[in-house]
């Protein structure tokens, strides 16, 4: 499917990528400034429309600036609204912290910023990150730019519909079921979630917990990879913290991929539901490959258990949270948050331990698998975007869902067997939103997932688009 008609007047240093935008800064011919007001120009332009850069700091960006020979050399950044930055407002998109102004950065938030990353604003979020549709009680509702009357997913949707806009050049996104690639997926940018241990996760009292983890967005594979090095090393305060490797992540996505080896399945052997029209958009898209080193097969491994056993690791990552945060918070939680809490409490230690025994049968099962095949394609959504109003889906190609967790089946995957997964956008739906392919690499192989769809991308062709808000 060809990119529909699209425009952009935002301002010129915009629509440039991370990377060039960076060496104008080592090169001098740009300053961080520059950078701060062509941003704030392009969210005063948009914002109105989408709601997705929730919280400015442009005053704390200008008195902080970096040095030229740092990785991302000043460039202005976005940082989810779930993790604190110090002196700036985070809500967790939710009432009882609407104030909350934190005396201290997370542990990435302070590692970017060492890189020569600027935090210039936070980006919207569901309530606690819960959801897959960016809406909170304190903020309100995050739109697409492709079509303003429906959902940007989440719970990274501000960080997406920011790329996607032009307002940053790269934005922070965290991922447990997708909520990095989801709305990487519907706003047609890029989004990667990490291997556990690569570049931050869960917080301090669930450091060993290896569900939640943090990610890049990008509007293109090689910021992304750039983007990953700023993220990546080895940090003392997370537990399962994993050092760089001695590549960077964005040269090793530049060099030729050799022969790559893709199985592609469009439901997980039935597991997860997918609308035809998902599934004609990848389905082309793989077709049009047509190159001599890639070969796409028709594959799925069996995977047992997958639904029982992320929802068990679902519902310990929010009894953990839960059991720390207090009263004047949880008291304003929405009805989907009660309910993963009943769930949670509901569940036995039996039923944990029969969930990490199946979590290392899924693994070792994919560890099989990628000895024949580089990576597993799949959708990551099976639908495209509702109106923003609807919450989650009722039913998916005819399937009747029966939460809000269910319609985001082909997440889980990834996020039990800890495994890194891209959205790359491949296409258009006949109505013109974006299509994204997932794209599920091996135990830290994160390097090799990079130069995989840095090939694709180059292949399909697909520009990368910046776009005025689209409204109905």
């Amino acid at each position: 499917m060809t990119r529909p008609d699209t425009a952009f007047s935002g301002p010129e240093l915009c629509a440039k990528p991370a990377r060039d935008v960076i060496d104008l800064l080592k090169s001098g011919e740009i300053t961080t400034d520059d950078l701060i007001a062509a941003s704030l120009a392009r969210m005063d332009q948009v914002e109105p429309q989408v709601n997705a850069v929730v919280t400015r700091c442009p005053d704390r960006a200008r008195a902080r600036p970096a040095p030229k020979d740092s990785l991302l050399a000043g460039l202005p950044i976005g940082i989810k609204d779930l993790n604190p930055v110090e002196g700036v407002r985070t809500t967790f998109g939710t009432k009882g912290m609407a104030d909350n102004v934190p005396k201290a950065s997370d542990a990435l938030v302070q590692r970017l910023e060492a890189r020569g990353g600027v935090v210039l604003g936070k980006t919207n979020t569901p309530e606690m990150g819960a959801g897959a549709n960016t809406f909170n009680a304190v903020f309100g509702a995050t739109r697409n730019p492709w079509n303003t009357a429906m959902n940007a997913a989440g719970s990274s949707g501000g960080a997406a519909v920011s790329l996607a806009t032009g307002e940053l050049w790269l934005s922070h996104g965290s991922d447990f079921g997708g909520s990095l690639r989801s709305p990487a997926n519907y706003c047609g940018i890029v989004g990667l979630r990490p291997s556990p241990g690569i570049a931050g996760g869960s917080s301090a009292h669930l450091g060993f917990t290896n569900g939640g983890v943090d990610g890049p967005m990008a509007r293109d594979v090689l910021d992304c990879a750039l983007f990953l090095d700023a993220m990546a090393g080895y940090d003392p305060v997370w537990p399962i913290s994993f050092p760089a490797p001695a590549t960077p992540y964005v040269e090793t996505a530049r060099q030729d991929a050799g022969k790559v080896r893709i199985a592609y399945t469009p439901d997980l052997n039935g597991f997860a539901a997918v609308t035809s029209e998902i599934d004609s958009v990848l389905r082309a898209a793989l077709d049009s490959l047509r190159l001599p080193d890639v070969t796409v097969v028709e594959h799925c491994p069996d995977l047992p258990r997958l639904d029982e056993t992320f929802r068990a690791l679902r519902c310990l990552s929010f009894l953990g949270s839960y059991q720390v945060t207090p009263d004047s918070v949880t008291q304003h939680y929405k009805d989907t948050i009660k309910g993963n809490l009943a769930d949670a409490r509901a569940m036995t230690f039996d039923d944990y331990v029969q969930a990490e025994r199946d979590r290392a049968a899924i693994y070792n099962t994919m560890a099989i698998f990628f000895q024949t095949h580089d990576v597993l394609a799949c959708p990551v959504n099976g639908l495209a975007p509702l109106p923003v109003e609807i919450e989650y889906p009722t039913e998916v190609a005819g399937r009747p869902m029966r939460d809000y967790i269910d319609w985001l089946q082909f997440a889980f995957l990834a996020t039990v067997a800890g495994l890194p997964a891209l959205s790359l956008p491949v296409g258009f739906t006949p109505s013109g939103m974006p299509v994204g392919l997932q794209l599920i690499g091996p135990p830290r192989g994160e390097a090799r997932l990079l130069q995989v769809a840095h090939t694709l991308e180059q292949a399909l062709n697909l520009p990368v688009t910046l776009i005025d808000p689209i409204s109905p």
